[in-house]
């Protein structure tokens, strides 16, 4: 007599397999067709990473493909939502539980930690969870130096902890086949600080190693914000020398190109017009500038 089809191995393993491609493939549907609720929505994740790794019996790796998805779909249907308040709060714990079940998901920690240290409302601005993040893939992984690198630069592009990035980015020179400029990298970053020349040395380092598409996308951005920060800066300059001719602040780009200080309305390195916000006294980038927001604080005052 054989055997029910739920004491074979096989067997067993085939239905749950179709199971897990039908929670995929219904939760997309789902989720193109219906807007979730709160409630819905923390009903998607299990709080537990070593819960889910209980259930998952031998199907860690397939289930944390399952729950990297879903942290993609969070993040990404967040960030493109028009609502006025952006909740990106299981981020972290989708993360958490991906690398959990799988702990070298390499995607997911160098992935995740950007999306984590994007700042609000392009993410949730938490460097604290990105950091958390990578240790765990340092714990997982010690000899990949790309992480003590990317820690390194979380605390210097979002956190401004100049001495602190310098020591990460020094950690990561020691590490058996890290690459030979990041040794030069900590002591530039130690030397130089926060300065514009130094955060381009950084992002052009990791765009000329950046080992997939995405990242290297990710730091040319990095590197055109970098450049509309130098446009800013010869900008206020204009604004100060128009202060000290008039008495006053610019009260718009026109009065400076009237004054002979500018040729033309200026624009920033994708096409929109900076924005000069006199009531502020601030000088950015458009709203609607995929360079928005720039990093660090607005750089006038306009009436020096």
């Amino acid at each position: 007599m054989s055997r029910p089809w739920w004491e074979r191995p096989v067997a067993v393993a085939v239905a749950l397999t179709a199971l897990v491609v039908v929670f995929v493939t219904t939760s997309v549907v789902r989720d193109r067709t219906y807007t979730a609720s709160a409630v819905e929505t923390e009903l998607l994740y299990v709080p537990s990473g070593e819960i889910v790794e209980r259930m998952a019996l031998s199907f860690d790796s397939l289930v944390a493909d399952i729950y990297w998805i879903r942290a993609i779909q969070h993040y990404g249907g967040t960030k493109r939502s028009e609502s006025a308040e952006k909740n990106y709060d299981l981020l972290g714990p989708l993360l958490d539980i991906t690398t959990t079940l799988d702990p070298g998901f390499k995607a997911a920690y160098r992935f995740g930690a950007i999306f984590l240290t994007e700042s609000y409302p392009n993410g949730p601005g938490r460097p604290d969870l990105a950091v958390a993040l990578l240790e765990k893939g340092i714990e997982a992984m010690p000899d990949r130096w790309e992480y003590y690198m990317d820690i390194g630069f979380i605390y210097y592009w979002w956190l401004q902890d100049y001495e602190t990035a310098g020591s990460w980015f020094e950690r990561a020179a020691e590490v058996p086949g890290a690459s030979w400029w990041l040794r030069s990298l900590a002591a530039n970053t130690l030397a130089a600080g926060g300065s514009l020349e130094s955060s381009r040395m950084l992002w052009q380092q990791v765009y000329d190693s950046a080992d997939n598409n995405w990242i290297r996308t990710e730091a040319a951005r990095r590197l055109t914000q970098l450049h509309a920060l130098d446009d800013i800066n010869q900008l206020i300059a204009l604004a100060v020398r128009f202060n000290r001719q008039a008495g006053r602040p610019p009260r718009g780009w026109d009065e400076l190109i009237q004054a002979g200080l500018l040729a033309r309305l200026p624009l920033d390195p994708t096409g929109l017009p900076y924005v000069l916000d006199v009531e502020n006294g601030t000088m950015n980038v458009s709203p609607e500038s995929e360079l928005y927001p720039l990093p660090g604080e607005a750089l006038p005052p306009l009436s020096q």
